[in-house]
């Protein structure tokens, strides 16, 4: 096993042709603050630059897969236009790093994955996530409009009816109901099994022929790549809006203070 990329909130493992992405935050919940955006699209870039690299297992340490944004860091872009458009634009790199990855990524959820950490678990070919483990996009219960890429996978994942019903809500779906929905496509009994069930999967599909899981994989990726290119730059339009209101400073607030929020619409 050698180390292929390594940052001071994640690393990147590769074992016989398998790239293993890990975030190493626990004590943070594995959120996605400036550092981990910066830090994950560099990991995925070294990935994709890798010849040895066949396929790709997103994890992460500790009893939460990653709860997503960091609230002092939306707080910030609340205030200060300049960071929040170019933050916009490192979550779309991010996002689109991950998409037009060329070998398979198998995404490892052990534990709750919220917001952009459900974007990037649902944006992966495969899902392999243990029974109780839960996904949510709750965005809108702060806020935001899903723009860093709810608005797309969730429909390529449940499809558009069951997806409007989580994004505009905010619930959490669990891995059972995403089994059953196809959102999931490994589902395992413990949490302590996830890692495990997707290396064996990851090895599998490296051991395949590579010009031919490679190749179906670009033709998907084309689609994928497709309704990118009809949803992301609208959504993120709609988010960096959303991310500048009052709502969004008053829904954090109100989080904070275990309050039931009081919205204006502005």
């Amino acid at each position: 096993m050698t180390v292929l990329h390594e940052a001071q909130t994640l690393e990147v493992r590769l074992d016989d042709g398998v790239a293993t992405l890990v975030l190493t935050r626990p004590e943070l919940l594995n959120r996605f603050d400036q550092d981990v955006h910066n830090d994950f699209t560099a990991a995925l870039g070294a990935i994709e630059e890798s010849e040895l690299v066949r396929a790709v297992v997103i994890a992460s340490t500790g009893k939460v897969f990653s709860a997503g944004g960091d609230f002092d860091f939306m707080l910030k872009a609340n205030t200060d236009l300049a960071f929040l458009l170019h933050h916009a634009e490192v979550g779309k790199q991010l996002l689109m790093s991950l998409v037009d990855l060329q070998v398979p990524v198998v995404a490892a959820v052990q534990g709750p994955a919220i917001g952009l950490g459900a974007t990037v678990a649902l944006a992966c070919d495969c899902v392999v996530a243990a029974k109780g483990v839960t996904l949510a996009d709750p965005h809108v219960r702060v806020g935001l409009v899903a723009g860093d890429g709810g608005c797309l996978v969730w429909p390529m994942a449940l499809g558009m009816t069951r997806a409007r019903r989580y994004l505009l809500t905010g619930h959490a779906l669990t891995a059972e109901d995403g089994y059953q929905f196809g959102a999931v496509t490994d589902l395992v009994d413990r949490s302590e099994d996830v890692g495990d069930t997707a290396q064996q999967l990851a090895r599998e599909l490296a051991s395949l022929p590579p010009i031919a899981v490679q190749g179906t994989k670009r033709a998907l990726r084309n689609a994928m790549r497709a309704r990118a290119n009809e949803v992301v730059d609208v959504a993120m339009a709609n988010e960096v809006a959303s991310a500048s209101s009052q709502d969004l400073v008053e829904a954090i607030a109100a989080f904070r203070e275990k309050r039931r929020g009081s919205y204006v619409g502005g």
